[in-house]
């Protein structure tokens, strides 16, 4: 007999689908394969890292508490340019980069977050440009220490940083 439970939810509008079957859990985000847990011995792969964050983690009822506790800033944002190593093509309003406010004394990432960027006015920003945004983030996951006016951070698309943000302020 197949055992199968299928579970399914929206964040904004990424699609997180967990499912288990014949005692391994699949996590797929957008209908890719991002992570696999065979429940018997506990080992687990990890196939797309970039895709892979806290909230694949996270259950439905956890998911939707904290979508009633976003909180939503002014930021001015600027795209490296390509030839800086920045993006090739520009970005869409709803886009959602990993916002990293601190690297640890290696150099590397000490945590990122997750956060949408949108605005109202223009289709794309591209590469070398700079606009005023909203950014809504997750609150509850330590984000709100790093929260203030003037303080500044880097837009990462996994290691690769992208570009960085100015926080404006609170709406």
């Amino acid at each position: 007999m197949v055992f199968t439970r299928t579970i399914s939810t929206f964040i904004n509008t990424m699609l997180i689908h967990k499912e288990v079957k014949d005692r391994e859990l699949y996590v797929y985000m957008n209908g890719k394969l991002i992570y696999k847990r065979w429940l018997d011995t506990g080992a687990s792969k990890v196939f797309d890292v970039m895709a892979y964050d806290k909230y694949t983690l996270a259950s439905i009822r956890e998911i939707k508490q904290e979508e009633h506790q976003l909180i939503s800033v002014k930021a001015l944002i600027k795209l490296k340019a390509t030839k800086d190593g920045g993006r090739r093509t520009g970005i869409l309003s709803g886009y959602r980069p990993n916002h990293v406010f601190e690297y640890n004394k290696d150099g590397n990432r000490f945590e990122t977050y997750i956060g949408d960027i949108r605005w109202d006015d223009g289709f794309t920003i591209e590469p070398g440009e700079e606009k005023a945004v909203t950014v809504r983030f997750f609150l509850g996951w330590k984000i709100e220490h790093y929260l203030n006016i003037g303080r500044k951070w880097w837009i990462h698309e996994g290691p690769r940083c992208v570009g960085e943000a100015e926080l404006i302020e609170f709406l």
